[in-house]
């Protein structure tokens, strides 16, 4: 099991005070009957008024079972819960507000759009089921559905709705009640991918004009990157790092994270110099005047003379055509295996020298030919440096 790492330090502006937290879990855990594994593993996380935090990770990770607990539809078996300064859950006492007391707005994977009600009765139902006045339901459906660009279809069945408009009125729902707090479960996996990308941007534009906090679960990683205030990245019940998504994506705590999080071309190479306290320069196999400087979290354990992977994201690697002869200072060669035409972009297999095959992409209006040679301009810096062994390994080129 990965080691978790600690979050991120959210700094304020100078002068403001820190946002109020909406949300605080503490050493959360839970493990389903029949399995010998917990689903959640001691999660402590915080969600700030007016952010979204984003559990992501793989299938299966305890994402959503965190996000059920935080709702009231899964008691953990440790750990507590706290709303601002209120406890929802504290399970040394046995105490747990019911789900329908938490003030909480879920939109969940399947939208759950009752088919036999128009849009403004699926909207309305829960204000209904809270005993709001009548007279003041019919003003806040209305607000919310223009909030959510659904003015116009209050008396539309639901079967007769798309699927970016079930998931409009499902956010209206959830919304409609004023809750402090909106939990997200996977709401744009049964859209098409045009469509996720409009809605992506709708909800942070709507997010930040409520200034409610947010709790995102996905699997995706850029719907993470492109909505998240901070992340929360958890494999097998725990959390291997949290932070704001460019922490992450630019200095991964781990293997897990580093392959997690976008893609990584793994280089090998050698240890030239290195300092605990700073970057190390790598001299990189197969070239003969390449060196790049990287960080590790665990630079007492790479030694000068080790044998390590660089991780270098394929945004820092530039193809050049080769003019023969060695490949200059600063670069290494490769040949051309595989090139595909993908649209706005080629993607090639190169064949690196005395490396092995990484996948990386390059300008549509000047293509390389399968079986050309070339060569790789690595950014000088601001890689990551692991061990070469099995976990430094791990991540696919593909």
């Amino acid at each position: 099991m990965q080691t978790a790492v600690e979050p991120e330090t959210v700094k304020a502006d100078a002068g403001a005070p820190a946002p109020k937290v909406a949300i605080r879990l503490e050493n959360l855990s839970k493990t389903y009957p029949g399995s010998e594994f917990k689903a959640v593993d001691g999660l402590s996380l915080e969600v700030r008024v007016g952010e979204v935090v984003t559990l992501l990770g793989p299938s299966g990770c305890g994402k959503s079972t965190t996000l059920r607990m935080v709702a009231g539809l899964e008691e953990p078996d440790e750990g507590s819960i706290y709303f601002g300064d209120d406890a929802v859950v504290l399970t040394h006492t046995g105490f747990s507000l019911p789900p329908e007391k938490r003030n909480v707005g879920m939109v969940f994977q399947s939208y759950a759009i009752w088919p036999h009600m128009t849009v403004e009765e699926n909207v309305a139902f829960p204000l209904k089921a809270r005993k709001f006045p009548s007279s003041e339901i019919r003003p806040r459906v209305a607000a919310i559905l223009e909030m959510v660009g659904m003015a116009g279809m209050e008396k539309r069945p639901g079967p007769l709705l798309s699927g970016g408009q079930q998931q409009r009125v499902a956010l209206a729902r959830a919304l409609v009640t004023e809750p402090r707090t909106l939990l997200l479960d996977e709401p744009f996996s049964n859209l098409d991918a045009k469509l996720r990308e409009q809605m992506r941007l709708e909800v942070k534009l709507l997010q930040k004009r409520l200034n409610i906090a947010v709790l995102f679960v996905t699997h995706d990683q850029v719907e993470a990157l492109s909505l998240s205030d901070r992340i929360a990245l958890i494999d097998a019940g725990v959390v291997q790092q949290q932070g704001s998504p460019h922490l992450l994506y630019e200095e991964p705590a781990n293997a897990f994270v580093r392959d997690f999080i976008g893609k990584t071309l793994l280089f090998k190479g050698r240890v030239e110099t290195a300092n605990p306290a700073g970057p190390m320069a790598i001299k990189i196999d197969g070239a003969p005047d390449c060196v790049v400087f990287g960080r590790s979290y665990h630079p007492d354990g790479i030694k000068v003379g080790n044998a390590v992977f660089i991780g270098v994201r394929p945004e820092d690697v530039e193809i050049v055509a080769a003019s023969g002869g060695e490949a200059p200072a600063g670069m290494i060669g490769g040949t051309v295996s595989t090139a595909l035409f993908i649209g706005e972009r080629f993607e090639y297999q190169i064949a690196v020298d005395d490396q092995r095959l990484i996948v990386i992409y390059g300008d549509r209006h000047d293509p390389l030919a399968e079986g050309a040679k070339i060569w790789l301009r690595l950014r000088a810096d601001g890689h990551s440096a692991w061990p070469s062994d099995r976990s430094g390994a791990r991540a696919s080129d593909g």
